[in-house]
């Protein structure tokens, strides 16, 4: 089975199950509330990147400081940061994202 469509088909099912695991770890929610974020002066801008702020990620035992960072910018977006939402004593992490203006 080696025509073309055969090909295309195996090539795709290998895509898939290589970005697969990437969308299923987006969110987690634990019972741990992050620690207060902290106080960090962000750097001076830099033209064509966006400040992404540190946040506390959690690493299956307890929460870890990420340190902020630039990454560059995307035009007609904006940089939604990583950040926790509470809702009834649960805490869900919501990755940082690109969104349209």
């Amino acid at each position: 089975m080696n025509t073309p469509i055969a090909r295309l088909v195996v090539a795709a099912t290998m895509l898939i199950a290589s970005v697969a695991p990437a969308f299923s770890a987006v969110g987690i929610d634990i019972e741990i509330a992050p620690p207060p974020a902290r106080v960090i002066v962000a750097p001076p801008p830099r033209p064509g990147f966006v400040w992404a702020p540190g946040y506390y990620r959690w690493d299956g035992h307890r929460h870890v400081w990420v340190d902020g960072h630039f990454i560059r910018e995307r035009r007609g977006s904006h940089w939604v940061p990583e950040h926790w939402d509470e809702h009834h004593g649960r805490y869900h992490f919501e990755p940082g994202h690109w969104e349209r203006r």
